[in-house]
């Protein structure tokens, strides 16, 4: 049994006001041509298929279009969403779909219930989000924290895979504790603790991750393929692609990355305009998506129109004058990475001058950042159908 361990396809996304439909076409080329090349079973798409709820017309197509081709070439293709979808659009018409090869789960009332493909049964859990009462219910949990309804949800498929073979495949969209992240994510803190155990998804033979960006082990069976594009410019070093999985009989799993074809190179330069500008170690970058860092004490005139006569592509100018003076730690450092709903607790223990934030005031502020992140998803879908309707 050979399958295709993908995610963070993004559909429809953006980067630094460049589209990514021309790379996301071409790493779907190259997902066809591996499938018949490898005579691939499955096709597993770990969430987060579209970068947006309500995503554009030109990534629905591309995402039918690689759907049909990748049946045609002879895999099935399993879709579930990831915190980026809308799991109601993305689950139109699945009990339908799935006839024809395309399964589709984004209904945590599913879960448990496997595609299973001769004797190995594959368990898409949708993205679960905790502040959720329709996930909440369905799992039948009380506590609104990642680790809470995931460790609900594997529950389901053990019961399930207790009575079937050793080749047991889990899919799941989420941060899991000793994965490392990138810069192009999008947070889910404020529905509860982020981060899960990876023992969450021990009992399988294999748990195919989405949601981080960053190919990874996470444990001997506990991977995330990461996004087959680059998003962001922490990604320069990334090795982007799909993981090739062959399940052997007793239900070992062997791995091997694929790599995916890049559309554009990244590159990111430092230094001052003179040295950028002129550098010859620099030739490579010319024809790359160029982030650059300049050093210069002042900030040079016309650096933006000189820098792009060289390097048509640069996407990012920053600068960083040399001999400027610092704090030692910013306020934005001090809260790097944290989860909102502790800088929010802090936040109100300061201005009450060390008083500490109780537990009905905890869940306030916790159903008010949830309440925000949700209408401001909205507000931008509201913005994109407006201009779409304008043009």
């Amino acid at each position: 049994m050979k399958l295709i361990h993908t995610s963070d396809w993004h559909l429809g996304r953006s980067f630094h006001g460049v589209g990514l439909l021309d790379a996301q076409a071409e790493y779907v080329d190259h997902l066809v041509q591996t499938v018949r090349e490898e005579a691939v079973d499955a096709v597993l798409v770990s969430g987060d298929v579209y970068d947006r709820a309500l995503p554009p017309p030109d990534a629905v197509r591309l995402l039918s279009e690689a759907a049909t081709r990748l049946i045609d070439a002879g895999a099935q293709v399993i879709l579930s969403s990831g915190n980026h979808d809308s799991a109601i659009r993305l689950g139109f018409a699945s009990d339908l779909l799935s006839r024809a090869g395309l399964h589709i789960r984004s209904d945590a009332r599913t879960i448990g219930q496997p595609v299973v493909i001769d004797d190995t049964a594959i368990y898409p859990i949708p993205y679960l989000e905790p502040a959720s009462t329709s996930v909440t219910d369905a799992l039948d949990v009380t506590e609104r924290s990642h680790t809470a309804v995931l460790g609900a949800a594997m529950e389901r498929v053990r019961v399930d895979a207790a009575g079937r073979g050793p080749r047991t495949v889990v899919m799941a969209h989420c941060f899991a504790s000793g994965s490392t992240a990138s810069d192009s994510e999008r947070d889910i803190t404020t529905g509860g603790v982020a981060m899960v155990p990876a023992s969450t998804f021990d009992g399988v033979a294999y748990t195919a991750l989405g949601h981080l960006h960053r190919p990874q082990r996470v444990s001997g069976t506990v991977r995330y393929s990461g996004s087959p594009v680059a998003m962001s410019f922490s990604e320069t070093a990334h090795t982007k692609g799909s993981l090739l999985l062959t399940l052997e009989p007793d239900g070992r799993v062997h791995t091997e990355q694929v790599a995916a074809p890049v559309h554009r190179e990244l590159a990111v330069l430092r230094g001052d305009l003179d040295d950028v500008l002129g550098g010859r170690e620099h030739a490579g970058a010319e024809s790359s998506w160029v982030q650059i860092t300049l050093t210069d004490p002042v900030r040079p005139i016309g650096a933006l129109e000189r820098l792009r006569a060289r390097f048509p592509h640069l996407l990012q100018l920053r600068f960083e004058p040399t001999g400027m003076v610092r704090p030692v730690r910013s306020y934005a450092s001090r809260v790097d990475r944290r989860e909102p709903l502790e800088v929010c607790c802090d936040f109100v223990s300061d201005v009450r001058h060390g008083a500490e934030v109780d537990e009905a005031e905890h869940e306030l502020l916790r159903s008010a950042l949830e309440a925000g992140r949700r209408e401001q998803d909205r507000a931008e879908d509201r913005g994109r159908t407006r201009r779409r309707g304008a043009a």
